[in-house]
């Protein structure tokens, strides 16, 4: 088993990365990138790239009905 498939993400993460916020959001990879941009929750160092859960949770929230 590699680093990846033991890899566990809480409620208690503050930063995620792609394939992550794809498992959270149960979607595909342009839908997650989609949600994660539209709720300015993008954050780059160097080239790699995390999505703020917190900013994320708050702007589904804000746009479900």
């Amino acid at each position: 088993m590699n680093f990846a498939t033991k890899t566990r993400f809480t409620d208690q993460n503050l930063l995620v990365n792609t394939e992550n916020l794809q498992k959270i959001l149960q979607c595909g990879r342009v839908t997650a990138i989609e949600i994660g941009t539209q709720a300015e929750a993008r954050i780059q160092v160097g080239r790699r790239v995390l999505w703020n859960v917190e900013k994320i949770k708050k702007f589904l929230d804000l746009v479900s009905e």
